[in-house]
């Protein structure tokens, strides 16, 4: 019931500094002085948070590309990653490319991010972001589906693969609240089944020792941890590695390393509902 109300609340708007091109503290320094309320956001290194809403694509911070609109919550996906420079990163289900360029930031532009996505027109919105974001790794390309015969290509060559995977979107119901009158349990048992074949698929493409995120923008624990359970049992050379182990308790996040896997919401972290489990292959 409380995570139900929290979903009642307004949200916050939140950004991610592209550390590509300045700082945060340089972003909320350029921010207040065009008059706005920035603050760092409590977990993301890499999160800017506004009091109140505002203009913000006229500041000069946008038009340099200082920053991308982020929920702190989809930052934390993609610094799950845990991407470094060099290495060969898929966003198997890319969208219009938000957390694209997070890795490609968090990769300080070198190596290669693929972005992949069945829709052709959503991934075409994210090249004016990348050319304003001076990201210069990121190639796109669109696929059929998650059986499509091109992703064989790449079969056991990837660092790490990222899959935010086509959801219910529970996560999201504070921002887009006629949502939940429109998805039904018919709705849910769809989605579920996509993402067992796309986890499937994806899984493929890590390298021995590499990493298999998977995330979803939801609260329902059938779209989660039920998925992740049923994809390690398929295949036992992955395991789960928790927040900790991938960040080393390098960042203060105030319990939410504790989990096996990442799960935050309103009421939790004050982000939206997205779930995370990074699994790591065996090495040969």
């Amino acid at each position: 019931a409380a995570e139900i109300d929290a979903l009642g609340t307004e949200a916050s708007l939140d950004m991610r500094v592209n550390t590509l091109k300045t700082t945060r503290e340089a972003l909320i320094k350029s921010l207040k002085e065009e008059g706005f309320d920035p603050s760092p956001t409590p977990y993301s290194p890499w999160g800017v948070r506004l009091a109140k809403r505002g203009a913000i694509f006229n500041t000069k911070a946008f038009r340099e590309g200082w920053f991308e609109v982020q929920d702190e919550g989809s930052q934390l996906i993609a610094f799950a990653c845990n991407a470094k420079a060099g290495e060969k990163v898929i966003d198997f289900c890319a969208g219009a490319g938000g957390k694209t360029l997070a890795l490609s930031a968090m990769m300080q532009n070198k190596g290669r991010v693929l972005a992949w996505d069945t829709s052709a027109t959503r991934l075409e919105q994210i090249v004016k972001r990348i050319r304003r974001a001076g990201a210069d790794n990121i190639q796109r390309h669109a696929i059929e589906s998650e059986s499509d015969a091109f992703i064989k290509r790449h079969k056991g060559s990837a660092d790490v693969v990222l899959i935010d995977a086509p959801c219910s979107g529970s996560g999201t119901w504070r921002r887009n609240p006629d949502l939940k009158w429109r998805f039904a349990q018919q709705d849910l048992d769809e989605v579920t089944a996509i993402q067992t074949r796309v986890l499937a698929s994806a899984a493929r493409l890590v390298k021995p020792g590499g990493r298999l995120v998977y995330a979803t923008c939801s609260l329902f624990n059938e779209e989660n941890k039920k998925q992740v359970e049923q994809f390690l049992s398929r295949n036992p050379d992955f395991r789960v590695a928790t927040p900790a182990e991938i960040w080393n308790n390098e960042y203060g996040f105030n319990g939410l390393e504790a989990q096996d896997t990442l799960q935050l919401s309103p009421l939790r972290s004050n982000t939206d509902g997205f779930y995370a489990a990074v699994l790591v292959k065996n090495k040969e």
